[in-house]
């Protein structure tokens, strides 16, 4: 891989005292070093914007309207404000392996693909491994997408600054943007992509899965994903699926049992060099120092 090559890594964050230099840690121990870390505040009321601009390196730009735009609004601004070819995206309470940038550019350099993504770690709060998933794809489908057979982890890409701007996020949708942009750059086969197995990312998942956020996640299938199908009856299908998905999940509230979820989506097998992999890779990224936090 060429040593020039630079890339954007953009971090939206809202009220994330607990995670964010945390998440930024994970960043300065990267192996690929030729980087540019935008930070963009949604209008935190926390210390969030307070811990960032103590940061003290040229690579790390700060940006704080004091607006609560959403999530959608913040990602287009990263495109709009990225200074290199190549954007990487990370979420604020996650992390990513020191190897992520380095494995995943070289793909985009060497191969013939506008967007490559990877597999994850998930986490508990206190970073302790919870389990992995990842599956190895680089043909992807419209169906493939919307029915879920074909993963792509939306935190983990890396993409093409000329992709992102002939395919910019929905700022209407509250919920699941990515799976809207990828499906509609798919539909207008513009969806060149490939994901690897290798679990490269760390995504905090131990509380994420709320009554509130699965109802919302399926209202948006049905009021924006549906529209996109031109068949009838797959639409048909899809929507009456996403209200049984609805009734079982409420049903499984009431029972408790909304972890299952959660928990299922993880390979059942356990593989120890992949968990060998996860502990050296924390405990570099315990090690590494933040210019300006760590050291005044």
């Amino acid at each position: 891989m060429k040593k020039d090559v630079f890339v954007t890594i953009g971090i939206p964050f809202y009220n994330a005292e607990e995670t964010i230099l945390e998440a930024v840690r994970s960043v300065f121990a990267q192996t690929h070093q030729n980087w540019e870390l935008l930070l963009i505040d949604d209008g935190s009321t926390d210390r969030s914007l307070e811990l960032v601009k103590a940061i003290k390196d040229p690579r790390v730009r700060v940006y704080s309207d004091g607006k609560n735009l959403k999530l959608a609004t913040r990602l287009n601004q990263i495109i709009d404000l990225a200074k290199y070819d190549y954007i990487a995206r990370m979420d604020a309470d996650d992390l990513m392996s020191p190897d992520r940038i380095e494995k995943l550019i070289s793909i985009l350099i060497n191969e013939n693909y506008d967007l490559v993504s990877c597999g994850t770690y998930s986490i508990k709060m206190n970073n302790s491994y919870n389990g992995y998933r990842g599956n190895y794809e680089e043909k992807y489908s419209f169906e493939g997408i919307l029915n879920k057979s074909q993963k792509f982890l939306h935190a983990g890409l890396i993409a093409r600054k000329s992709w992102y701007q002939r395919n910019r996020y929905n700022e209407q949708i509250p919920i699941g943007q990515d799976t809207h942009l990828w499906l509609s750059a798919s539909k207008a086969l513009d969806f060149n992509a490939k994901s690897i197995s290798d679990p490269l990312y760390m995504y905090r998942e131990e509380g994420n899965v709320t009554v509130k956020k699965l109802m919302k996640a399926y209202q948006v299938e049905r009021d924006f994903y549906a529209p996109m199908i031109d068949n009838i009856l797959f639409k048909y299908k899809y929507i009456t699926k996403s209200w049984l998905k609805t009734l079982i999940v409420k049903t499984m509230s009431i029972f408790g049992s909304l972890d299952y979820l959660l928990n299922r989506r993880n390979k059942s097998k356990i593989d120890e060099n992949l968990i060998e992999y996860f502990n050296t890779s924390l405990k570099k990224i315990n090690s590494v120092k933040i210019p300006g936090v760590d050291n005044g």
